[in-house]
C-alpha cells in the first residue's frame, strides 16, 4: 500500500524558524553580494579603480578647503591622513545606507516570487560597501608610507571601531530599506541625508574644534563617535577621544541597530505585496 505524505503548513512557522532560515539561505546571501560586487566593478569604465579614485579626490578637496584655506588644526599629523581616517568609516556608512535603502526595490522580482528571509538583501548590500571600505584602506596605507607616518598600539583597536561602523550601517540600512518599500519618497530623501551628513560629521575637520559645551550635543550624530574612534585608533599620538560623546554615539548606534532589526522584521511580511 502506498503511503501518502501530507505537508502541513502551520501558521507562524516562518516566524519561528526565521533565524534558522537566515543560516539556511547563507548561499543566497553570498550570491547576492558577489553578484553586486561583479556588477559594480565589471561594468564601469575604470573598474576597481573607481573605489580608490572617489575617496582620494574627496580627500584632496577637503585637504585644500579645510587645511590650506581654513587653516584648521590637524592634531599633529599630516592633514590628508586626518581626513582619510574619517573618510573610511564615512564612505562605508554612506554607501551602505544608500545601497541597502535601494536593495529591496532593486530585487523586487525575486522578493515577490520566492520566499527567503528578506534580511538577506540589505545585509548583502552592506557587505558590498564593506568591500569598498577595505579597498579604500589601501589609500590610507599609501598615505602613511608617503608621509612616513606609522600608527601606534591603538591600531589594534581598529576592528572594534569597524564593528561599530558596521552596526551603524546595518541599522540605518534596515530602517531605510523597510521605509523605502512603503514610502517611495524616501529614495529622494536618502541622497540629501547623505550629503547633509557629510558636512555635519567631522570628516574634513577634527571634532576637537567643536566647543566643549557643545561636544555632547554634537555626539547625538552617531557617526561622530564612529569617526572619532577611527581617528583615535589610527592617528595615535596627541589624538584624543571624547569618551562621554563616544559612549552616547555608541548607545545610539546600538539602539538604531536593534530598532532597525525589529522594524524590518515587523514590516517584512508585507514586502511582497507592497513592492
Amino acid at each position: 500500500m502506498n503511503q501518502q505524505h501530507t505537508l502541513l503548513i502551520q501558521a507562524g512557522r516562518t516566524e519561528k524558524h526565521y533565524w534558522q532560515d537566515l543560516w539556511r539561505y547563507r548561499e543566497l546571501f553570498f550570491f547576492l553580494a558577489w553578484r553586486d560586487i561583479l556588477v559594480r566593478y565589471k561594468q564601469t569604465a575604470i573598474g576597481i579603480a573607481w573605489a580608490l579614485l572617489r575617496p582620494f579626490l574627496t580627500m584632496l578637496v577637503f585637504t585644500l578647503v579645510f587645511s590650506k584655506l581654513a587653516k584648521l588644526p590637524s592634531e599633529g599629523v599630516p592633514y590628508p591622513i586626518l581626513v582619510f581616517a574619517a573618510l573610511l568609516p564615512w564612505q562605508f556608512f554612506s554607501n551602505a545606507f544608500t545601497e541597502a535603502g535601494n536593495s529591496l526595490i532593486s530585487n523586487a522580482n525575486m522578493i515577490s516570487k520566492v520566499y527567503f528571509p528578506r534580511l538577506v538583501v540589505p545585509a548583502s548590500a552592506v557587505i558590498v560597501s564593506f568591500v569598498d571600505f577595505l579597498l579604500s584602506g589601501v589609500i590610507l596605507v599609501g598615505l602613511m608610507i608617503w608621509y612616513g607616518f606609522f600608527p601606534g598600539w591603538r591600531i589594534l583597536t581598529l576592528p572594534f571601531f569597524t564593528l561599530i561602523a558596521f552596526a551603524a550601517a546595518m541599522g540605518t540600512g534596515l530602517w531605510i530599506a523597510a521605509l523605502n518599500v512603503k514610502y517611495r519618497d524616501f529614495r529622494y530623501i536618502v541622497p540629501f541625508v547623505v550629503q547633509f551628513g557629510l558636512y555635519v560629521s567631522p570628516v574634513g575637520f577634527s571634532s576637537n574644534i567643536v566647543p566643549e559645551q557643545w561636544r555632547l550635543l554634537y555626539s547625538l550624530n552617531p557617526m561622530v563617535g564612529v569617526i572619532d574612534g577611527f581617528r583615535w585608533a589610527i592617528l595615535g599620538g596627541d589624538s584624543k577621544l571624547y569618551w562621554p560623546g563616544f559612549a552616547l554615539s555608541l548607545s545610539l548606534v546600538v539602539s538604531v541597530l536593534i530598532s532597525g532589526i525589529l522594524y524590518f522584521r515587523k514590516t517584512e511580511r508585507k514586502f511582497a505585496d507592497l513592492i
